[in-house]
């Protein structure tokens, strides 16, 4: 067996890879032992999936969708209390508390003198920069490839000696390439909830598929909480990306055709 990054003996590995990171609620898109050597599973955790996940945009998003990490953890945010009161807002995952407020000792004199104050927690902040997304959606594109093809006699092979596949997993692996655009949209709201097949309300973590346009192209779309993220397979430009939402009036590959929302959930508002 062979890393479909690195190309290395990857026979003697002992790590599960995780498409999407399990902070993000990943629990099935997993990829067996050797598909993915140690080594390069230990870099994308520390130098691709962790500056990823710790941006405090993803760090504001994990908190306020309650996503724990594999620790059952969900990441604290800095907020304010009014007027001016620098504080750290918990969240658990287990009852019987909810969350905690830790406020500076001068902040609870305030609250009982002033029969309380505001708290402001952040949404949103600064997102991962440019680059640590697109290493993101590359790892993530060559390992939904891979997990598609895990069934077929000699799939791993394929993505590991095809050599149309070579600038991407070198992308992800060592960012040969500096500037290598993905396209950054929302389709829907962060909060959007859905009706599932058993008439239980429920939110869309994170969907991804793979698109084939007309002329060839191939596509890595992923959205997380309605963020759609694009990457393509073949060559650092977007521009093929766009000309399908033209051609398609703008609607996502993930909610079209075959896909059309996943088929089994109906979005719960108009």
């Amino acid at each position: 067996m062979r890393c479909i990054f690195c190309k290395n003996d990857s026979s003697k590995s002992r790590s599960v890879e995780h498409i999407i990171p399990e902070s993000l609620g990943n629990t099935t898109s997993i990829l067996p032992k050797g598909v993915v050597c140690d080594a390069c599973n230990n870099y994308f955790a520390r130098k691709v999936e962790k500056p990823f996940l710790e941006a405090p945009a993803l760090m504001s998003l994990r908190f306020h969708q309650a996503i724990p990490n594999k620790r059952s953890l969900i990441p604290p945010i800095s907020g304010m209390l009014s007027p001016g009161f620098p504080v750290t807002a918990y969240r658990y995952t287990k009852r019987p508390f909810v969350g905690m407020i830790d406020v500076p000792s001068d902040a609870v004199e305030h609250i009982f003198q002033n029969d309380g104050g505001r708290l402001i927690l952040p949404i949103g902040g600064q997102p991962p920069s440019d680059k640590i997304i697109s290493k993101f959606l590359a790892k993530a594109a060559v390992e939904t490839m891979a997990q598609r093809l895990l069934d077929t006699s000699g799939g791993i092979d394929y993505i590991v000696d095809h050599p149309e596949l070579d600038p991407i997993r070198d992308h992800a692996r060592r960012g040969n390439i500096p500037d290598w655009p993905h396209h950054s949209r929302r389709i829907y709201d962060m909060n959007e909830t859905w009706i599932d097949e058993f008439g239980s309300e429920v939110q869309m973590v994170h969907e991804s598929d793979i698109l084939q346009t007309a002329w060839g192209e191939y596509f890595f779309v992923l959205a997380i909480f309605g963020l759609e993220l694009v990457i393509n397979y073949g060559g650092s430009e977007i521009e093929g990306y766009r000309r399908w939402l033209l051609e398609n009036n703008g609607d996502s590959p993930l909610h079209i055709a075959k896909n059309k929302v996943n088929s089994r959930l109906r979005r719960a508002t108009s």
